[in-house]
C-alpha cells in the first residue's frame, strides 16, 4: 500500500511512472476484413514483390526505345498484350506490342508509347510513333517494395491505406493485439443515468460514455460499470470485480481533498498509489497505481477534467501497451487571439475555437472555460498546451492538440 506522493508533479514524470506498469497484451490472428483500426503485434513482410514483374504504365505499345528515336516511326503489331497475360510474349525490331496497363512488358521492349501519341492503322497492323517513347512509362519489378522487406512493424495502426498495403504484399491474415478490457467507473451520489427522472441536487453520469468512446478510439474494449455511490463497502467491491474481469480500471471521480472522496482514500488505506497530483489544468488531482495489481487511473470527476487527463496521461500509457504512437492527436502551432488565463508552473489546457487570418491559426475561447462544463470541449476544437513558463498573453504561440 502506498500513500500517494502529497505534492503535484510533472505531467512527464507522471506518464514516466505510469509506464512503469507495463501489461503484456495477447495476440491473435485475424483476417485483413476485421483489421481496421487495430493495432500490429509482430512485424509484417512483404511475400512477394511489387510490382511481380516489368509492366505498362499505360495503353500504348510496347517498343525497343533506341527505334523511337527521331519520329515519326513506322512499326509492325506484333500482337497485343493484355493484363493478366500468362504467356511469354516477345518482340523483335521493327516490330511493337500493343499492351493494356498492367500488362507484362514483352521480352525485346524496353518503354511504352502512349497510345494517344501513335497512329495505327489496322487493315495493315501497322503503327506510327509520332515521338519518342518512355522507358519510365514500365513500372519495375521489385520498385514498390521487394520479398522480405519489412514494411509495418510492431504498433503499426492498421488504416484503410495500411490494410490495402497488407492485402497488396500479399497476406491475407495478419496477427494483432487483442484489445484490452478496461473498467470504466464513475463516483457520487449525486449521478443518474441519461433518461432517468432527476430529483434536486442530482446530475445525469456522462463520463464513463466519454470516457469509454476514448477507449474505443485507442482500440480498446470498454466495459463500463454503475456508478457507485459514496460508500467505501459498495466501492470496494466494485473494484474488486472490476480487477478480476477487467486489465484496466479507470475511476472518475473521488480523488480530490475532500472528506467524500473515496476513491482517494481506499486507495491511500488499501491500494497502491504511484502518483497522485499532476501540474496540468483543469485536471491536476488524478492518481495512478493499483487495485489488486491491476492499475488503476483515477481520474478527476469534472468531465472536463477527466476527458482531458486521458487524453494527456492515459492516452500515452495506452499507447505503449502495444508499442505504437497512434492513434493520437494531431499537434499545430497557434497564435492566441486574446489572454489565456494560465496557471505559473502548470501546464494549461483551454478549450479552443481555431481560424485563419493573414495566413496564421488563431485561438479564441467561445465558451465558459469551467472544467465541469462538457460544451466547453465538445463544442471546441482543440486545447492550448501552454507549457509551465508561458503568460498566455494575445499574441504569444503555443501548441494545441486538434480534438
Amino acid at each position: 500500500m502506498g500513500s500517494g506522493t502529497p505534492y503535484f508533479i510533472p505531467l512527464e514524470e507522471a506518464v514516466e511512472i505510469a509506464l512503469k506498469r507495463r501489461l503484456s497484451p495477447d495476440s491473435e490472428e485475424i483476417s485483413i476484413d476485421k483489421a481496421f483500426h487495430r493495432t500490429l503485434s509482430e512485424p509484417l513482410s512483404a511475400l512477394t514483390n511489387d510490382p511481380p514483374f516489368d509492366n505498362s504504365a499505360m495503353d500504348g505499345f510496347a517498343v525497343k526505345y533506341s527505334e523511337s528515336k527521331n519520329p515519326p516511326n513506322n512499326f509492325k503489331i506484333s500482337n497485343t498484350i493484355e493484363a493478366g497475360n500468362k504467356f511469354d510474349n516477345s518482340i523483335i525490331i521493327g516490330e511493337a506490342a500493343r499492351i493494356m496497363t498492367g500488362a507484362p512488358i514483352p521480352k525485346g521492349a524496353d518503354s511504352i508509347i502512349p497510345i494517344e501519341a501513335c497512329e495505327v492503322d489496322e487493315e495493315n497492323q501497322i503503327v506510327t510513333l509520332n515521338q519518342e517513347s518512355k522507358p519510365h512509362f514500365i513500372r519495375k519489378k521489385g520498385e514498390n517494395f521487394t520479398e522480405n522487406e519489412i514494411l509495418l512493424k510492431v504498433g503499426t495502426l492498421l488504416t484503410p491505406e495500411k490494410i490495402s498495403l497488407c492485402a497488396a504484399m500479399g497476406h491475407n491474415k495478419i496477427k494483432v493485439f487483442k484489445p484490452l478490457k478496461v473498467a470504466i467507473i464513475s463516483t457520487g451520489d449525486e449521478l443518474r443515468l441519461p433518461g432517468e427522472f432527476l430529483e434536486k441536487g442530482e446530475i445525469y453520469e456522462s463520463n464513463t460514455f466519454g470516457l469509454s468512446g476514448l477507449v474505443n478510439w485507442l482500440g480498446h474494449e470498454p466495459v463500463r460499470f454503475s456508478s457507485v455511490i459514496d460508500n467505501l463497502d459498495k466501492l470496494r467491491e466494485t473494484l474488486d470485480t472490476a480487477a478480476k474481469t477487467c486489465d484496466v480500471i479507470i475511476t472518475s471521480g473521488g480523488v480530490s481533498m475532500g472528506d467524500r472522496d473515496f476513491v482517494r482514500k481506499i486507495m491511500e488505506d488499501e491500494g497502491e498509489i504511484d502518483f497522485w497530483r499532476i501540474k496540468v489544468r483543469p485536471g491536476s488531482p488524478p492518481l495512478f497505481g493499483a487495485w489488486n495489481e491491476t492499475p488503476i487511473f483515477g481520474l478527476p470527476g469534472n468531465p472536463v477534467s477527466s476527458h482531458v487527463v486521458f487524453r494527456i496521461l492515459c492516452g500515452p500509457w495506452f499507447r505503449a501497451q502495444t508499442s505504437s504512437s497512434q492513434p493520437q492527436e494531431s499537434k499545430i502551432i497557434v497564435k492566441l487571439d486574446q489572454d489565456i488565463k494560465t496557471v505559473p508552473g502548470f501546464i494549461t489546457l483551454r478549450r479552443i475555437h481555431l481560424y485563419e487570418s493573414e495566413g496564421e491559426i488563431l485561438a479564441t475561447t467561445k465558451h465558459h472555460q469551467g472544467s465541469g462544463n462538457i460544451a466547453s470541449i465538445a463544442l471546441g476544437e482543440a486545447l492550448t498546451l501552454l507549457g509551465p513558463n508561458d503568460t498566455g498573453k494575445k499574441g504569444e504561440y503555443c501548441s494545441a492538440l486538434i480534438l
